[in-house]
């Protein structure tokens, strides 16, 4: 389904698998695995591919168009996760709305990126369970359930987990993250 996707955006964008892949970072050989179903990409290849689209990660998968009223059964919530930092999304909202709200699970020891990571939006983090650490910009800030904290996501940022246990928060994202 990503493949097909990630192929018909980039034919929208009138670009060649060698054109996407030098935008976003990426080997030619990963794009046409990718689009073919033969590999699955990582969270970090789908933010360079959907930031080489000029997308919001999530219109990644998204297939309707907007409707005035959606709902989003959770068994058919889009998941998105990445095996190496411990971290899960999936999408609360709609894929076409102008706010995005994900649940986040972040294992023990583990980070939502490498490095920090910015992107043009607002975002607000809730913590629901275990213990969060927000770093963005100069700044650490550790939350426990039930403390948010809210920036300008310009600012580079990433959350991780120092403690024992699963963290679960919810993400709100304006404009949709790309």
């Amino acid at each position: 389904m990503i493949g097909n996707r990630i192929r018909e955006l980039r034919k929208a964008h009138k670009m060649t698998v060698r054109e996407l892949a030098s935008a976003a970072g990426v080997s030619t050989g990963l794009v046409s695995q990718v689009e073919r179903g033969l590999t699955d990409p990582s969270l970090e290849t789908l933010r360079r591919l959907s930031a080489a689209l000029g997308l919001p990660l999530f219109d990644l998968f998204r297939q309707d168009e907007a409707e005035e009223i959606a709902l989003v059964r959770r068994e058919r919530r889009i998941q998105v996760r990445s095996p190496q930092g411990g971290i899960e999304y999936t999408r609360v909202s709609a894929g076409s709305a102008r706010l995005e709200v994900l649940e986040g699970t972040l294992e023990p020891g583990g980070a939502s990126s490498d490095e920090r990571y910015s992107h043009p939006s607002e975002e607000c983090v809730l913590l629901v369970n275990g213990s969060l650490v927000v770093e963005a910009g100069d700044g650490r800030y550790e939350l426990g359930p039930g403390d948010s904290c809210t920036f300008d996501s310009r600012v580079p940022h990433r959350y991780v987990n120092e403690g024992g246990e699963t963290a679960r928060f919810l993400v709100s994202v304006t404009p949709p993250s790309r």
